[in-house]
């Protein structure tokens, strides 16, 4: 059996230009309203299964996305840099979905998938930022975890190194297989689209998006099959629909807001004990200290 991983994506709204549409009266994010974008963790987490897949001879990547058919994208752009195939979760019935109920419909797409070695995701959204969804499918899937990743180090006989970002420091972890991994913004950028890649998938569909195009596009996919994204529904994962969308989700988000940082005054100092103590007092009367 080939090396198979599995990486879990998400297309997000692009939270850096929330406005004053960017939240419908239940709760949930309008993402109608907003720029949709591949999350960026989720960008590093792929970037770091592909640097395992040029280690690893005859390794697989497929990437996982639950959300609209629009989310299709993202596979997409996926596979131009260099996964090998995609999956598409989406169903009406996922909408609302908070991080438990998101993590229980991805946790029944990995079992779907197995068997497999490695899974990676972002260490967290950035319409969400809980870093909760990695750690929920583990524990959902019983195997074990390493959070906060920022470097594949390499293979020592089956077991992978892994380096792992901490708030003071890094340490270096060793795991057998299988391991969900999360992968944090530290962690190297993801590579540039592949010229070849991109000309070899650009036409890749799911369903749904095969169903708006014309028979010229289904001869396509006749000869080459590989360009069928494939897609699966509640039904399809035999989840149990009152564990998903807002039915399943305890958590609700009252308001969302665009705070923006503005610099209304700045300070040339220099490095002496009398400039210090002089911005320390400033500072404290000013009630930003103490």
């Amino acid at each position: 059996m080939s090396f198979k991983i599995l990486v879990l994506a998400k297309q997000v709204p692009d939270t850096r230009n929330v406005g004053k549409d960017a939240m419908k009266a239940d709760g949930t994010v309008n993402r109608a309203a907003l720029a949709a974008i591949f999350n960026p963790e989720d960008l590093n987490a792929l970037e770091f299964a592909l640097r395992v897949k040029d280690q690893k001879p005859g390794a697989e990547i497929t990437i996982v996305t639950m959300g609209p058919p629009r989310a299709a994208e993202i596979i997409r752009e996926g596979l131009y840099r260099g996964a090998d195939h995609g999956v598409l979760i989406t169903d009406r019935k996922f909408a609302g979905s908070d991080t438990l109920a998101t993590s229980y419909a991805l946790s029944l797409a990995v079992k779907k998938l197995a068997p497999f070695n490695l899974v990676v995701a972002g260490r967290q959204a950035i319409d969400g930022d809980t870093a909760q969804v990695g750690p929920q499918v583990a524990e959902k899937v019983n195997i074990p975890q390493i959070t906060y990743a920022e470097e594949f180090v390499g293979f020592n006989g089956d077991k992978l190194q892994i380096k792992r970002r901490l708030e003071r420091g890094v340490e270096v972890l060793e795991s057998p297989c299988p391991v969900l991994v999360t992968v944090h913004s530290s962690a190297a950028a993801c590579r540039v689209r592949n010229a070849k890649l991109l000309m070899k998938y650009k036409h890749a569909k799911t369903d749904i998006e095969l169903q708006e195009l014309s028979e010229d596009y289904w001869q396509i996919f006749e000869n080459r099959p590989y360009l069928k994204l494939i897609q699966w529904s509640v039904e399809d994962l035999q989840a149990d629909e009152e564990l998903l969308g807002l039915n399943g989700s305890p958590t609700k988000v009252k308001t969302i807001e665009n705070v923006v940082f503005t610099q209304k005054d700045s300070l040339k100092m220099g490095a002496s004990d009398g400039e210090i103590n002089k911005l320390m007092k400033s500072l404290i009367s000013s009630h930003v200290l103490g």
